[in-house]
């Protein structure tokens, strides 16, 4: 073979580079205590000894590069090698964070939880008994439970830090890890420059420790049901009384949410749901969705099906992990999932206008009428604006952040933050990061409270078209096979900036490309229309996506002549961008 690369299957590359691959994989090998992942490796290193084009590049794929410890920790495919998930990596990982946690504080501690995917257990067990061995008190949530179970459990137990393992929404054959700090970063996860050391501390150990070398034991603890009691006491003491009991369909999409809604919603005295029981437990295969997420199309068929036959008034949806929530409503005969958009604004509305009442109450008892003020509504950048203007109108501080919880978990005196992927923080004093089942608590509290008043879901959305004019939003993702031609298309729209997009002229163009207002250097467009509309442009974090947000707003006319306004110029939008981005 002559000097070149691996691609598309064929090989070229001379055969000291195969062989100081193979070497690579045969030292990882040597150190994978996981019988799955060394059949795995084994056959590939056999492949490449052949001279086996697609085991050369197997290897490759592998050892090329490292998962990165960024965003929220590691995501990533189950398989062998340092850019995928499995037992070596995720030791690596536990050892690292468990330096950094030393160095951090003298006496640490990490709460670690899992989920019901494929390997969560084991590498929530690898990381307590790593943890323990390098002198981390660390503590094992009692089996598999939500995410927000454990980042409530990192503040509840005054933790130095927390583990989540989970993939999230990801598909079936996908793992992840997931950290939180607490101290001064109250229970939220990981941001710069945290993530950078972490990563550093990691590095270290996979360049200097053999991990059949690294200190383990069995001295950590398994958590009491206690941690789980006080999330639902906690949750449910935050609602209104149950005035009602709306008739709902609940799926959990083959995850762990529905143990812990269950009980919350028992608690707060709503009638038990009708459950989407091909999706109601826990089975890593996801067999019934091609990707287990509530916004995906056809992730939802099931609880449409079911939401039909017993006569529901709305569906309610957990992601695996139930960190996310999907709502969908009926309409026009059939079933329409509410954007993220349209749940964060009607969430936001509720918590405000709670804040109102309580300001209220205490003016009344003759105390200082602005103690709401100060209190602050969040969402991310590419979230709609309709959350500023409930924030306007209620006096309310208002914060646009980063893309990402980890950001909007942090803003000051928050009282209410989401964005607009289905996630939404209603209890910043329990929880510092998404929270699916207490957001769709809050939400069937909404429900009950307006079927109290005869009134829907879709009542409620007109209302609020009425008091703060209606907003519609949209997306196109382009997903691409070559990631360079991400920082391609971001460069032609820097260095030919439209003037006009459809029938929208184009009124300014925010490049964050250096940094804009309070934000730091970040590789969005955010490019505002005449007439309150806006499009936004900006690279996935997570896949090898460009992802365009789309937001219109109208105040005129009748409340549902606004929604339908707002959503054709959304239509427009959508039309006019797609074939500037080679999409029709």
């Amino acid at each position: 073979m002559s000097g070149g690369t691996v691609s598309g299957g064929t090989v070229s590359g001379g055969a000291g580079d195969t062989a100081a691959l193979i070497e690579k994989a045969e030292s990882w090998l040597d150190q994978d205590p996981d019988e799955e992942t060394r059949k795995e490796l084994e056959a590939l290193i056999s492949g490449a000894r052949k001279g086996q084009a697609d085991a050369v590049a197997g290897l490759h794929s592998r050892f090329d590069s490292r998962l990165e410890f960024g965003t929220a920790g590691l995501r990533g495919e189950l398989a062998a090698g340092p850019n995928r998930m499995n037992r070596v990596l995720v030791s690596q990982a536990a050892a690292g964070l468990a330096a950094f946690l030393l160095g951090r504080e003298q006496n640490p501690s990490v709460v670690i939880g899992y989920d019901g995917r494929k390997n969560s257990r084991i590498f929530a067990q690898d990381t307590a008994e790593l943890m323990a061995g390098a002198g981390v008190r660390a503590i094992l949530l009692p089996r598999l439970l939500p995410t927000p179970v454990l980042a409530f459990a990192v503040r509840y137990l005054n933790a130095s830090g927390g583990v989540m393992v989970t993939a999230s929404h990801n598909p079936p054959n996908d793992n992840g890890y997931k950290v939180y700090l607490g101290g001064a970063d109250e229970g939220s996860q990981i941001v710069p420059p945290s993530d950078a050391q972490i990563e550093a501390a990691i590095l270290k150990v996979a360049a200097g420790l053999r991990v059949p070398d690294l200190p383990r034991s069995d001295n950590y603890q398994v958590a009491g049901e206690e941690i789980l009691d006080e999330y639902v006491r906690r949750t449910v003491s935050t609602l209104a009384p149950a005035e009602s009991s709306p008739k709902f369909v609940y799926t959990a999409m083959h995850g762990v949410g529905w143990e812990t809604a269950s009980r919350v919603f028992e608690a707060a005295g709503f009638e038990a749901p009708t459950v989407v029981k091909e999706q109601i437990e826990p089975d890593p295969k996801f067999p019934t969705v091609a990707f287990p997420n509530p916004e995906e199309p056809g992730a939802l068929d099931l609880a449409f099906r079911t939401a039909t036959e017993v006569g529901a008034e709305f569906i309610i949806a957990n992601d695996p992990d139930a960190d996310r929530l999907g709502i969908a409503i009926p309409e026009n005969g059939g079933w329409r999932r509410l954007t993220g958009n349209e749940v964060g604004s009607l969430l936001g509305l509720r918590i405000a206008q709670r804040l109102e009442r309580e300001a209220e109450s205490v003016a009344a008892v003759g105390g200082d009428s602005a103690s709401c003020a100060g209190q602050a509504l969040a969402c991310s950048i590419v979230s709609s604006p309709a959350l500023a203007e409930v924030a306007r109108q209620y006096h309310l501080d208002f914060s646009e952040t980063l893309t990402g919880f980890k950001w909007v978990s942090r803003v000051p005196c928050l009282a209410f933050g989401y964005e607009e992927a289905l996630g939404y923080l209603v209890d910043p004093k329990k929880v510092r990061d998404k929270d699916g089942i207490s957001a769709a608590a809050e939400f069937l509290s909404l429900a009950a409270e307006l079927k109290s008043r005869n009134q829907t879901i879709a009542d409620h959305l007109l209302a609020f078209a009425e008091k703060f004019g209606a907003f519609a939003s949209g997306q196109i993702s382009i997903r691409v096979s070559d990631l360079s031609e991400i920082p391609r298309m971001m460069a032609s729209f820097r260095s030919n900036p439209p003037t006009a997009i459809g029938e929208f002229k184009v009124e300014r163009i925010d490049d964050f490309a250096n940094g804009y207002g309070d934000f730091p250097p970040s590789d969005i467009l955010r490019i505002a229309l005449e007439g309150g509309s806006r499009v936004i442009i900006r690279p996935s974090g997570t896949e090898p996506k460009l992802k365009v947000y789309l937001d219109a707003h109208c105040a005129d006319g009748s409340p549902s002549e606004r929604i339908e306004t707002a959503r054709s110029r959304i239509a427009a939008l959508d039309a006019a961008l797609r074939p500037v981005l080679g999409r029709s």
